[in-house]
């Protein structure tokens, strides 16, 4: 399965449950999550194929964000995606 597998996945789901998802490019942050899912809420989701690690730049800039108290997420598989879309839903 490849990343826009999961990326279309999650947008179709979120989309059909009335949030927005949208791909976003970081001027100077070249490891920032690359989605944002605006559903119950705003969340940072980096997506990645099953079994791809997110490279250290990537581990970096998301602990930076979660300090800061920004939510991010990273989804590497569809069930990954329906477990997110059930907490969300659960909110």
């Amino acid at each position: 399965m490849l990343e826009r597998d999961i990326e279309k996945y999650l947008k179709e789901r979120v989309i059909f449950l009335g949030g927005e998802v949208r791909k976003v490019k970081w001027i100077g942050r070249p490891h920032a999550p690359d989605r944002v899912v605006m559903l119950r809420g705003v969340y940072f989701v980096e997506l990645k194929r099953p079994g791809e690690d997110l490279r250290p730049g990537q581990e970096r800039e998301h602990k930076r964000m979660r300090f800061a108290g920004a939510d991010v997420r990273v989804i590497s598989t569809i069930e990954g995606v329906d477990a997110f879309i059930l907490e969300l839903q659960t909110k």
